[in-house]
């Protein structure tokens, strides 16, 4: 990719290499980004649900059980696209949402909100507190540690049944309540009008929900001001990402486009304020790297940096600027993966031997290799 203005702040700057969550862990964007704003959860994460419920203002108690979903289409029981074609509208999102108003549960409720896209959240409520000791439905990823990691998916795969992983009444209920939503809530959206449409015009139904990260309380975390002394805004428009910010207490500033990198680097030079630690998080690569295209993922990092490096580079010449990832998303791979990810912190005393933002420079790097937990506190000592 040619990147010109990231590559100029490369020549401003000290550079190494970072493994956000851990060695051999493919991680989320949310434990991830939790780690490169200095917050490890050394006791225990409480998962990606309760987080993007947060962003997604669906109301969470502790006890509830809480879900990241995904629209997906299965076929003859094997999931056969897990983000169903990529296209499905706000409209059709939310008529699905509207749907699925008319399934029950005994025993129990449930909250269920489309987000963006194919994404949504589903929080249940029991008749007794729920336990996230369960599986995932979506086997593409697994639980550790609390949180959500990738792990490589070879061709189309069964749909999973959710299980208890600890002989609690709480796990086996929730286990027995996630079940019965997904088998009333697939019959539901199979027969759906919407997906009776989409397969007439060639695309893929919206037929299926993958549930993964589960979470049953709520994180206890020192807010961002009180553990660095500054305040943080963080610019965001993906559910995670937005409940990361409430959850921390920094200054949301909620953008409804993700791909709109103009109005993004315009948030981002009004909010670089004196004192203030601005935390932009661009999510278009990503997407490229799922999808396997390589020339779509080059012209994308292209575009950010002509649009948003490009457009704060005046602004940046007086403020620390620090450039990273939150986790890789290898072409090849289609999923994320444990790769260590580029990083550069702008400084007087810079690197001679790193010209570019590429893998190689940053390995050369005097940083070294970092914990994502320890890049904030290094950026900060550095200035």
């Amino acid at each position: 990719a040619n990147t010109p203005h990231l590559d100029a702040l490369a020549r401003r700057s000290k550079m190494g290499r970072v493994v956000t969550v851990g060695r051999g862990v493919a991680p989320e964007s949310d434990i991830a980004v939790f780690n490169m704003l200095g917050y490890a959860f050394p006791k225990g994460y409480p998962g990606r649900g309760v987080v993007e419920s947060v962003g997604a203002g669906v109301k969470f108690n502790d006890g509830d059980l809480a879900l990241r979903a995904n629209f997906a289409t299965t076929e003859k029981g094997y999931i056969t696209d897990r983000r169903a074609g990529r296209d499905l509208t706000k409209e059709e999102a939310l008529s699905l949402q509207e749907a699925l108003e008319e399934v029950k549960l005994e025993g129990g409720e449930f909250e269920f909100r489309s987000t963006v896209g194919y994404r949504a959240v589903l929080v249940i409520r029991g008749d007794r507190p729920l336990s996230a000791e369960i599986t995932n439905t979506d086997p593409a990823y697994v639980r550790t540690h609390g949180f959500g990691a990738a792990r490589t998916v070879k061709g189309p795969e069964k749909v999973q049944t959710c299980k208890p992983l600890e002989k609690t009444a709480g796990a086996r209920r929730a286990a027995e309540l996630v079940n019965e939503f997904l088998a009333r809530a697939t019959s539901v959206l199979d027969g759906s009008p919407i997906n009776a449409r989409r397969r007439e015009e060639g695309k893929k139904p919206a037929n299926l929900l993958l549930l993964r990260d589960p979470s049953d309380h709520l994180p206890s975390v020192v807010p961002f001001r009180e553990r660095y002394g500054v305040k943080g805004v963080a610019l965001v428009e993906m559910p995670a990402e937005v409940g990361i910010a409430r959850l921390l207490g920094m200054k949301e500033i909620l953008l409804k486009d993700h791909k709109d990198l103009a109005s993004k680097a315009e948030s981002f030079k009004r909010e670089l304020a004196d004192g203030a630690l601005v935390y932009a998080h661009i999510k278009g690569p990503d997407e490229f790297g799922h999808d396997g295209d390589a020339v779509g993922k080059k012209k994308n990092i292209e575009s950010i940096d002509s649009v948003f490096f490009g457009s704060i580079s005046e602004k940046a010449a007086d403020a620390r600027i620090a450039v990273s990832c939150d986790h890789a998303t290898p072409c090849v791979l289609k999923s994320h993966s444990s790769d260590p990810v580029p990083l550069l912190i702008t400084t007087s005393q810079r690197d001679r031997d790193c010209c570019r933002f590429t893998e190689g420079d940053a390995k050369r790097g005097s940083l070294g290799t970092l914990k994502g937990a320890d890049v904030l506190s290094r950026a900060f000592s550095m200035a």
